[in-house]
């Protein structure tokens, strides 16, 4: 029997916020799942809570990721210009991103189809660590996945409001310490990545 991928593809969001608690919103145009967003949220305690539109993403992502609590509830991206607005259940973040640099624009020019090989994420890893801590572009996911990122652009998110539970999580910030959901984190300095996401699932694990 051979291994089954499942390719979703669209955007990655990380930011950190003064509060001490991080975000990384994840929105997928294409996915086996049809287009659909989620939120994965750090406390500065260390909880980890999923935000997920539906329970067949809930069970999917909790199952790759790690999470101490997941729910269930409404996740709605809007995007106008360089402006994202993210609405998830208690969650409510306002985003804006800069111009991309020479490295966003590098990656930019990767083909497609080679965005999405094991290769471009093995070639990309270690490069990744040394200029990224604590970005991985490929690793063991949950039990029995393995999970790799192609990144075809990257933008800098340069401004952010959030409001979690009716409280204001304070002013844009680094994503430190790097969040804890899976083998690598978002990088550090907030931004914005197109990516091509392939989990791997191995026999007894669909």
């Amino acid at each position: 029997m051979t291994d089954e991928r499942l390719r979703f593809d669209g955007w990655i969001a990380g930011v950190g916020t003064s509060s001490g608690t991080r975000l990384v919103v994840g929105h997928w145009p294409r996915s086996p799942f049809g287009a659909f967003s989620d939120v994965m949220v750090e406390r500065p305690d260390g909880e980890r809570v999923l935000l997920a539109p539906s329970r067949q993403v809930a069970d999917f992502v909790a199952a790759t990721y790690r999470f101490d609590r997941t729910e269930v509830a409404p996740v709605t991206v809007t995007v106008a210009g360089d402006t994202w607005l993210v609405e998830a259940g208690p969650l409510r973040l306002r985003l804006r991103t800069g111009r991309r640099s020479a490295f966003g624009l590098l990656l930019s020019a990767v083909p497609a189809s080679f965005a999405r090989s094991p290769l471009w994420a093995a070639l990309c890893d270690v490069p990744a660590r040394l200029l990224m801590p604590g970005v991985r572009t490929l690793g063991r996911a949950g039990p029995g996945r393995r999970e790799w990122y192609g990144a075809r652009g990257l933008w800098p998110v340069v401004d952010a409001e959030a409001v979690l539970d009716g409280v204001s999580l304070g002013t844009l910030a680094r994503l430190s310490p790097p969040v804890a959901f899976g083998f690598g984190s978002a990088p550090r300095s907030p931004s914005l990545v197109r990516v091509t996401t392939t989990v791997e699932l191995g026999p007894g694990t669909r």
